[in-house]
């Protein structure tokens, strides 16, 4: 993270994703229109609540054109140095293979599917994601996460091809070891593998590969640390290499899954051309959330760009939640630090690149990132409930209710000084019927299945 990213952290995430409850919205709508008409009625003038709504369809300033331009549409993932197999199709065909690869996990029933899930825009709709156990946050939708520098909610990983190898080999999730998913791909794999990435290493030596192995810093007592120690040098590179591929394979794969383009983007296409039926392709309420989501509201401020994040990291001061697992989650603070860590990150042996700008200026010590996560795209969220990295909101009504009442205080570290409410006479069911409209069709179908 380069020392311009503090300029960005002005505006905390707007983690919405899911449904609103529309009687709740209704009954709070009706009281607040109540309340409104009463304090008119009595003459209290400057209210911003007593002004006319705002008109859906007023001429955008050029500024506002700029921004809309910046919003939409969704591009193809730029390229990846740190991945020369990034857009090999050998490469995606085989990734995809692997992603619904049940044999990949310790019990043979859990796939990168099985949380992922391409009819749930690829996440699973579960508080916590459900592996061979229960993960400790829920599963962020793959739509666009080519997009970022740096994946999972703390960013410890920088590469969609590293973040893959992750849940391989964690307990909760896949519940894997390097070892043996090399093993499983010379033995279910073999010929798409060697024709992509070449020969693999004499895994059938079973003196040299063990069935499983893999390193656990945390537990050298572990059996599969033991193991790991126990190999030559030569050995465990040359399995590091495999497990850098399936990474890779699985990463090629995920670049193909870019949605089509959703309402908000025809919107934007209009508006851009001067179409006069721009007006006609959102409803009234989408339209006004829209100019609530770029002008008072803020939320643009981090869910910006064509996928709605800006990537970087923020301390909202979130409810814990109360099916949270036990201890605190310091977020940003240790991912910084187990990124610059990570064998497969930028610049490592195994990447493809050694220009890293992401990593030269990155500091775990940074106070704000202490208790920060990243802000997520807002594309689809309408159907990538629950919200938040432990999933304390189950729709996007309640998501804007704590945007507008900011409750409590963080856990660790502060609430960033910036965060300001949003305004209780911006009306949430117009900001949500906007977030609606960014609801695209799924990438291609071949690329959905097996």
């Amino acid at each position: 993270m380069g020392p311009t990213a503090r300029s960005r952290w002005t505006r905390p995430a707007l983690r919405n994703r899911g449904s609103p409850d529309p009687q709740v919205l209704s009954r709070r709508t009706h009281r607040r229109g109540a309340r409104t008409a009463a304090a008119c009625g009595l003459g209290l003038a400057v209210l911003a609540s007593c002004a006319p709504r705002l008109d859906p369809d007023a001429p955008w300033s050029a500024s506002e054109f700029a921004l809309l331009r910046s919003l939409s549409p969704v591009a193809a993932p730029a390229p990846n140095a740190g991945n020369r197999f990034a857009d090999d199709p050998a490469a995606a065909a085989l990734g995809q293979a692997l992603f619904f690869d049940k044999g990949l996990s310790a019990n043979g029933q859990v796939a990168c599917a099985t949380c992922h899930q391409p009819a749930r825009r690829f996440t699973d709709g579960l508080r916590h994601a459900r592996g061979v156990g229960e993960a400790p946050a829920n599963a962020p939708t793959l739509l666009g996460a080519h997009s970022v520098p740096f994946l999972f909610r703390d960013g410890r990983k920088d590469s969609l091809w590293s973040q893959a190898l992750g849940p391989l080999e964690a307990e909760p999730e896949h519940g894997f070891d390097r070892m043996a998913a090399a093993h499983h791909v010379a033995a279910r794999h073999r010929q798409a593998y060697e024709a992509t990435f070449g020969p693999l290493p004499p895994l059938q030596d079973s003196t040299r590969f063990p069935a499983h192995a893999r390193p656990v810093p945390l537990d050298r007592g572990h059996p599969h640390d033991r193991a790991w120690q126990a190999m030559a040098h030569v050995d465990r590179a040359a399995v590091d290499r495999v497990f850098a591929h399936i990474g890779k394979a699985i990463e090629a794969y995920e670049r193909k899954l870019v949605p089509g383009p959703a309402p908000f983007d025809r919107y934007v296409a209009a508006v851009l051309r001067a179409d006069p039926a721009a007006a006609t392709l959102l409803p009234t309420a989408a339209r006004r959330g829209l100019r609530h989501f770029i002008g008072a509201a803020q939320c643009v401020t981090c869910h910006n760009g064509p996928w709605f994040t800006d990537g970087a990291f923020h301390n909202l001061g979130l409810p814990r939640a109360a099916h949270a697992p036990s201890g605190i989650d310091v977020g940003r603070s240790l991912g910084a630090q187990r990124v610059k860590e990570d064998a497969f990150r930028c610049g490592g042996l195994h990447s493809d690149t050694k220009d890293c700008p992401e990593l030269r200026f990155l500091n775990p010590r940074f106070a704000d990132f202490l208790g920060a996560f990243k802000t997520p795209s807002l594309r689809n969220v309408e159907t990538t409930a629950p919200y938040m990295h432990t999933g304390q909101f189950a729709t996007l009504a309640e998501v804007l209710a704590f945007y507008q009442s900011l409750p409590g205080t963080a856990e660790v570290g502060h609430r960033e000084l910036t965060l300001s409410l949003v305004a209780q006479d911006i009306d949430p069911v117009e900001i949500i019927a906007f977030l609606h409209t960014l609801t695209s069709p799924l990438p291609d179908a071949r690329w959905l299945h097996p």
